[in-house]
């Protein structure tokens, strides 16, 4: 399995790259931020460790450029920022895992090959679906070009049925993603949502699917 490590501690860089060898990987290091790009771009790695204050490109960056050009390599944040808004952050441009230093080499290795066993799948950092276009990182939303303001709750909602887009998405489902409620009596508070981003984003892209819930149309 071949990794790319890009981080500026070079300590660090040295001894997770000998522990990393001996568990099999096959491990380069950039250790600037154009450097980890231009590498991720065109060395074919299986996994991509990053970390985030780097030189002449942040991590943050890096996974922007690669999702924005369709590179989905399985990316994993190795950062010092423990705050859950880094991670948060890290994770809306589209990283697949984030783990936070000091850490444990036992828990690195246990992510690295959970990643690594799966498809590398599209983590677009903006989703696009029925016309509608929403970036989690920026918290913005924008309709055929013109941006929309929601409420916390109304994005949420929207986010839960553009990610499953085309499927349909269940009131419950939606009720215990967005509110963390699981009592059925609360289904009403989806309904006045939905009709709030009808009326905000347009009344046909959101079709209601009797006995089922919702999901997005065109």
């Amino acid at each position: 399995m071949r990794l790319l490590l890009v981080d500026d501690e070079r300590r660090l860089t040295d001894a997770l790259s000998r522990g990393l060898r001996a568990e099999g990987f096959v491990v380069d290091v950039a250790h600037t931020g154009p450097r980890g790009l231009e590498a991720a771009r065109f060395g074919g790695y299986d996994v991509v460790v990053l970390d985030i204050m780097l030189p002449g490109l942040n991590g943050y960056d890096i996974v922007k450029v690669l999702r924005a050009e369709e590179n989905w390599v399985p990316v994993l944040i190795l950062s010092a920022k423990d705050g859950e808004y880094d991670q948060a952050d890290g994770l809306d441009v589209g990283a697949d895992d984030y783990l936070t230093k000091p850490f444990s080499f036992v828990v690195l290795l246990a992510r690295l090959r959970a990643l690594v066993r799966r498809d590398p799948v599209p983590r677009p950092a903006t989703l696009r679906a029925a016309g509608v276009a929403l970036d989690p990182a920026r918290h913005a939303v924008q309709v055929e070009g013109v941006e929309v303001t929601l409420s916390g709750r109304e994005f949420a909602l929207l986010e839960e049925l553009m990610r499953a887009h085309p499927h349909v998405v269940s009131k419950e489902t939606l009720l215990e993603r967005v509110w963390g409620s699981a009592d059925e009596s609360d289904v009403n508070l989806v309904e006045v949502h939905i009709g709030n981003l009808r009326r905000k984003l347009g009344r046909d892209r959101f079709v209601t699917v009797r006995g089922a819930g919702y999901r997005l149309e065109p």
